[in-house]
């Protein structure tokens, strides 16, 4: 096993994958490193005879994709240490030191090189990324799971392969960079941040589509985070929907009257409220969490059952009130989104407490 493999994903990078290359072996004599180098390309152009050339081990994925070629370069590593880096010489691998030190010492599992704590050339990053793209992920990352990073999309960095082999990478595309941090986290594995620079891009243009990018990476992160996405909207919905309800029902002054409208909204923010926790739950078991503690199913299905036959029996005397009186007296229409809404609670109880328990059964298998 060799101490260091560097990989770097390249596509059509002739003017700079030499440069990095260089770089890297600069830092492997200078420092007495045993290390490797390892490109995964997909280029059209002369970037993978230029590596060759300059002493790297060029590897062909079978497939396109940022976090994919950094899965299948993974498989041909064998060092110590593995460092992550761009062949645009963006990052300037003669820091590479820096991010390999907190590993030697042990302090670290993982180490990221934040620009944002570092030098950053004029331009290197477009002014939306840094003041608003970067942040904003980095912010909700942090967040989602506390992972206390400053800079959750830099592309430079180290990792100990022990920690590498326990994560469960299978972003092919740009949020593998989120991926990595959120799998660090969820494994209990030590972040560390030090400083970088970061230079602009010798050749015109960028690979990164802002919009598309920036939305798979708040997609991967909310998808993973079900409270985020599911539970805590939930009881959000169905505590205004309940207090709507609620005011309209005991005709409470709320800064106005609240009346059959303000019902209407608060049965809908309630039901749908309710039933988004339950998506959580779902989730959750999906992700291996299990069940609440306070649930099962017996609890679940006769709450559900009960709640539903109430209010089923309600509405029922309200139609019969209705029938008996000749069809001539109708009944308050706040009486009838009371009852239904109480009927819709307690069918989305039953139903859901089947579903729970027979994707906790699916889980066990």
């Amino acid at each position: 096993m060799v101490e260091v493999s560097v990989v770097l994903p390249s596509k059509d990078e002739e003017e700079t994958i030499g440069i990095c290359i260089n770089k890297v072996r600069r830092v492997f004599e200078e420092y007495g490193i045993d290390g490797e180098i390892i490109v995964a390309d997909n280029s059209k152009d002369r970037t993978p005879l230029i590596a060759k050339d300059s002493g790297a081990e060029v590897v062909t994925p079978d497939r396109t994709g940022y976090g994919y070629a950094y899965a299948y370069a993974f498989k041909h590593t064998k060092g110590k240490y593995i460092v992550m880096g761009d062949a645009d010489d963006t990052y300037d691998f003669t820091e590479m030191p820096r991010l390999l030190e907190p590993l030697e010492k042990e302090e670290s599992d993982m180490v990221i090189g934040s620009r944002f704590k570092g030098k950053m050339e004029k331009g290197a990053m477009p002014w939306h990324h840094m003041r608003i793209g970067n942040p904003v992920l980095t912010w909700f990352l942090n967040l989602f799971y506390k992972a206390g990073v400053s800079d959750a999309h830099s592309g430079f960095r180290a990792i100990r392969r022990e920690a590498l082999e326990k994560m469960d990478l299978r972003s092919d595309g740009m949020e593998f960079a989120s991926e990595m941090i959120i799998e660090a986290v969820e494994k209990g594995l030590r972040i560390e941040e030090v400083p970088i620079s970061y230079s602009r891009r010798k050749k015109a243009g960028s690979k990164l589509s802002s919009f598309s990018d920036g939305w798979r990476h708040l997609r991967f992160m909310l998808v993973h985070a079900p409270n985020w996405l599911f539970t805590y909207p939930g009881f959000f919905l169905l505590f205004i929907g309940g207090f709507l309800f609620a005011s309209a029902v005991l005709a409470i002054r709320i800064g106005f009257t609240p009346g059959i409208h303000s019902m209407i909204a608060g049965s809908v923010l309630t039901a749908t409220g309710y039933q988004t926790i339950f998506f959580g739950f779902f989730s959750n078991i999906y992700k291996g969490s299990g069940l609440p503690s306070f649930f099962t199913l017996e609890k679940g299905a006769t709450v559900g059952a009960l709640t539903s036959i109430g209010g089923t029996i309600y509405v029922l005397k309200l139609l019969l009130d209705w029938v008996f009186s000749g069809f001539d007296l109708l009944p308050l229409i706040q009486q009838s989104i009371a009852g239904f809404t109480v009927v819709t609670l307690g069918l989305q109880t039953l139903f859901s407490s089947f579903m729970l328990s027979i994707m906790a059964e699916a889980k066990k298998r």
